[in-house]
């Protein structure tokens, strides 16, 4: 009989914090495909994996924090939660919050949030509010509400958040057997970093794994405060995800980095867009373009000669393309994709795909 998967809560149960008592609230989170990316692997001579998270339940790696953050929140009596989001985040506590019957208040950055991820909060109920700030002025405010009001944070400053990431780590070993060489992934907030970190140091203790993988995390250039030491007061990229002046989980990163001998590093607009167009069209993956910035580290990695030949290298891409889809629709150019207008003439059609001439029956 076919297994059923039962989310992350379920599936990992005797590697998380939760009870008897632990309401689970799940929409079916993990389980996502492990994709080997052959033109990756030809263009690196990697032997180059995609984690696409595209594929859970809102569209991005947030479900599989927030199924554990909503869980862990009702069990504890909450009856309202609150997070600070540049889209995904605010989508996917709006579907569990919704799922469990409680409240879901969202602070978005006025005019920074892809139409995408604004329609899913809205469709799901939430309280959504668009602060007249950054990212990192919605996360302060979300802080000092859930410390002087009923509600509780689901933002990845809340542990519970790093725990259920944590599970793509152990997904990855289950494929490859063992932990990959590198890991790339991008980084904002810095959570997912610090998480699969998390994920396979538990399993190189518990025994499963031979190996630490070494963490490659990858900002946009115009929002790059790990790589550059200090706080960006306006941090300004076309990946909007990834657009966070002060990560959340930046002190737990940096600790990460050290201990997997990781790297941090900075990719431009133009290059993050150039390793999407790559991955949509070479490999059949559509993402949002800040999921894209760990293809875009892995090609820049590789041309400095960073990826020995023949390592097993995985890409996390973090986002649904259909998230942000206006980024497939700009040719490397700048101008806009337009479909070729025929008429029904099936000839004439046949010419435009180059077909040739039609076979006699």
């Amino acid at each position: 009989m076919a297994h059923q998967w039962r989310g992350v809560l379920r599936e990992y149960a005797d590697r998380l914090d939760i009870s008897e008592a632990t309401p689970i609230v799940t929409l079916g989170e993990g389980g996502t495909p492990l994709i080997p990316a052959d033109a990756l692997s030809r263009r690196t001579g990697a032997r180059v994996w995609v984690k696409f998270e595209g594929m859970n339940p809102t569209g991005s790696f947030k479900d599989r924090g927030m199924t554990m953050a909503v869980s862990k929140a009702v069990e504890h009596g909450a009856k309202a939660i609150i997070c600070a989001s540049t889209g995904n985040t605010s989508a996917s506590a709006a579907a569990y919050a919704t799922h469990a019957g409680i409240t879901a208040a969202v602070l978005v950055p006025e005019g920074k949030i892809a139409m995408g991820k604004l329609a899913q909060a809205i469709a799901h109920g939430a309280e959504l509010l668009q602060v007249q700030g950054n990212f990192d002025d919605c996360l302060d405010i979300a802080r000092d509400l859930a410390a002087n009001y009923p509600v509780h944070l689901v933002n990845s400053v809340n542990n519970d958040r790093i725990e259920g990431q944590k599970t793509a780590a152990f997904e990855v070993v289950e494929v490859l057997e063992d932990a990959p060489d590198f890991h790339f992934i991008p980084v904002g907030n810095a959570g997912n970093y610090t998480a699969y970190h998390r994920g396979y140091n538990e399993e190189l203790e518990r025994g499963i794994t031979t190996k630490m993988p070494r963490m490659f995390g990858f900002q946009a250039a115009g929002s790059a405060p790990i790589v550059v030491g200090h706080v960006v007061k306006d941090p300004d990229t076309i990946a909007s995800a990834i657009r966070i002046g002060n990560p959340a989980s930046w002190e737990l990163a940096i600790a990460a980095r050290e201990h997997s001998n990781g790297y941090f590093g900075a990719i431009s607009d133009e290059k993050i867009l150039e390793a999407h167009r790559i991955l949509s069209s070479e490999v059949g993956v559509f993402v949002e373009p800040a999921s894209a910035i760990s293809v875009a580290g892995l090609l820049e990695r590789a041309e400095a000669g960073e990826i020995p030949k023949g390592a097993t290298v995985v890409l996390t891409v973090t986002g649904h393309g259909l998230k942000d889809p206006q980024w497939a629709l700009r040719a490397a150019d700048g101008s806009d994709v337009k479909p070729t207008v025929v008429s029904t003439d099936i000839g004439e059609i046949a010419g435009v795909l180059g077909l040739g001439t039609a076979v006699e029956a």
